[in-house]
């Protein structure tokens, strides 16, 4: 399956960070399964490209063309797609998805991951369930999932929609997640459940 994986082009204050990105990469060539990302050479980009791509996997990077100028791309890439704008380069990267796993990064990260938790709270992902993980490395989401816990608290978030973020930890808990993957998603969406009242 194409696992979308959204991360930073820095390496982030702890070594393992990089050390579980390269492995999740790895992991990936070696089950079958195609990385779509950022297309990146450095930081977690360069970790999970180079994991997957040292075990024969295949890799799609999907990047404005600002960046392949700049040369921050990997130029040893499966395919490179290359979108106008930022804007479509998020959608390329979600149509593309069979799931999504956010590692640790910055705020582009979260700005995509968002985006995809939005799309599954309004059935925009389709009626196929495609998982989307938080990689929790050393309790660097730890803040994150407080922050959803917190606004499904204050009534801002459906319980449905908080339980669709999936924390995991280790590669165990990533195939575990994949094991509903490609299956009808039988979620209700806000929109839905607004008609239906």
């Amino acid at each position: 399956m194409n696992i979308t994986v959204y991360c930073g082009a820095l390496d982030g204050g702890d070594p393992e960070f990089t050390e579980r990105a390269y492995e999740l990469g790895a992991w990936m060539a070696d089950n079958g399964h195609r990385l779509v990302y950022g297309a990146g050479d450095a930081g977690m980009m360069g970790a999970v490209s180079g994991g997957a791509m040292d075990r024969g996997g295949e890799v799609v990077g999907v990047t404005p063309e600002f960046f392949v100028l700049a040369e921050v791309t990997r130029d040893d890439l499966t395919e490179l797609i290359i979108p106008g704008d930022m804007s479509e380069r998020r959608k390329v990267m979600i149509e593309m998805g069979d799931a999504f796993i956010a590692l640790p990064g910055g705020m582009g990260t979260l700005d995509e991951i968002s985006e995809v938790i939005t799309y599954k709270r309004l059935s925009l992902l389709g009626k196929i369930n495609k998982p989307i993980m938080m990689y929790n490395v050393n309790g660097f989401y730890d803040n994150f999932f407080r922050m959803l816990d917190d606004m499904t608290g204050q009534g801002f978030c459906r319980r449905v929609d908080r339980d669709n973020v999936i924390e995991v930890k280790c590669i165990e808990d990533i195939e575990k997640a994949l094991e509903d993957a490609g299956k009808t998603d039988t979620t209700v969406n806000i929109l839905d459940e607004k008609q239906s009242k």
